[in-house]
């Protein structure tokens, strides 16, 4: 029985981090392979590419709580966007901001920018109040500390041509000033490359809240306690049928934080949202939602949980040491965990044995993050109203 659990958990693990990964890549080169074949058959020319028809009308929907420090850089950058002006505006949803906030946005005297105060209720309220009263067919999402590139809106809204795309959502580049290798940022590189080649399959799990976009027409009302709704507004349009894809070529920046206590807590409310996604898209878990419910599965409902399955690996391996694999492979697990404990204490300072050890302190932390996040959702004491995560870089290293 120990080898039956520890089987399933290894396996489980093999595929939500590198077969699943593997299949997406997999899938692609048959794709690519077969539009060749077919191409030639039909003599058709390769790389027609979209239409470039009529530009829509585009509202980008900000959700502001105390921004103070960055909301005059954010209606900067994204009045400066490529983007006709008169098919363009800017909603600033203040959820109640108390340091100037509101005052700097009615400040700036565009046409384009529109102010939307209210007292704080949490960010799903806000966009609950902003995204049907805005003027655009296309809602384009982000975070007041995200920058945006000048051609993003060009290139994500040329995908609604397609009738079939409901939402799509753009590459967020994570910085860190002082560290080139952020353990977050090459995470964060690796879930990019998957939400590539789910987007290629018209399936993206989920999207990042500094750049996204959806058909204002298919947003439907969130309840007031949804706590991730840049993953659940996508994954309703999803689950409605509707395509979710990725754009590559429309970049928005944003800088990580060094701040790891701050950080936990910011993946652990992320965690506890997760959770709670599953009764408000329960389409997704079913499979007649074909390649969408296998993405949902293998990407999201696995990682979610590693913890456990982490566990239980150990655990059952513990039970088997009458075998020199086994024994092998309980070292192997107990020398990863050593791995990030010597990335928690900082021992390495720089090279390879430094990048190692950051990445596995970064991998355990996040989990341990889903473990809480679970809990705090089995309890219910995970509040809807966010904290924006500081991204100053403070003095302290790890």
């Amino acid at each position: 029985m120990a080898e039956v659990f520890f089987w399933c958990a290894a396996l489980a693990l093999v595929h939500t981090y590198f077969l699943y990964p593997l299949s997406l890549f997999a899938l692609e080169g048959a794709a690519q392979v077969f539009q060749n074949v077919r191409k030639m058959r039909s003599g058709q020319a390769a790389g027609t590419g979209m239409k470039g028809g009529p530009l829509p009308s585009v509202s980008l929907v900000v959700a502001a709580y105390n921004e103070a420090d960055c909301i005059e850089s954010k209606l900067k950058n994204s009045l400066a966007l490529d983007y006709p002006a008169d098919r363009f505006e800017v909603v600033i949803g203040s959820d109640g901001s108390t340091d100037g906030t509101d005052g700097l946005v009615q400040k700036c005297t565009d046409p384009r920018v529109r102010l939307s105060p209210a007292p704080r209720a949490g960010k799903t309220t806000v966009l609950n109040r902003c995204i049907p009263s805005a003027h655009g067919d296309i809602v384009l999402l982000s975070d007041a500390n995200t920058m945006i590139d000048a051609d993003a809106v060009r290139k994500i809204v040329r995908h609604f041509e397609d009738p079939e795309v409901g939402a799509v959502c753009g590459k967020l580049r994570l910085y860190n000033p002082t560290k080139q290798d952020y353990e977050e940022s090459a995470y964060w590189s690796y879930e990019s490359l998957i939400k590539l080649y789910e987007g290629r399959r018209g399936a993206v799990v989920g999207a990042n809240g500094g750049l996204y976009a959806i058909r204002r027409s298919l947003f439907t009302h969130l309840p007031p306690s949804t706590i991730v709704d840049d993953f659940v507004i996508p994954l309703r349009i999803l689950e409605s049928g509707y395509k979710v894809v990725y754009e590559e070529g429309a970049v928005a920046h944003e800088e990580t934080t060094e701040d790891y206590g701050k950080e936990f807590g910011r993946r652990a409310r992320i965690a506890a949202g997760n959770f709670q996604s599953l009764r408000l898209v329960p389409g997704l878990l079913l499979p007649t939602a074909g390649f969408a419910a296998f993405a949902f599965w293998s990407h999201k409902l696995l990682r979610w949980c590693a913890p456990a399955l982490m566990a239980l690996a150990l655990v059952a391996n513990l039970f088997l040491l009458d075998s020199v694999f086994y024994r092998v492979t309980l070292g192997a697990q107990l020398g990863f965990y050593a791995l990030a404990y010597l990335g928690r204490s900082g021992v390495f300072k720089s090279g390879a044995a430094k990048k190692a050890t950051s990445i596995a302190y970064y991998f355990v932390t996040m989990n341990a993050a889903i473990a809480v996040g679970f809990w705090r959702f089995l309890r219910n004491s995970q509040r809807a109203a966010w904290d924006r995560t500081a991204r100053v870089p403070t003095s302290t290293s790890t």
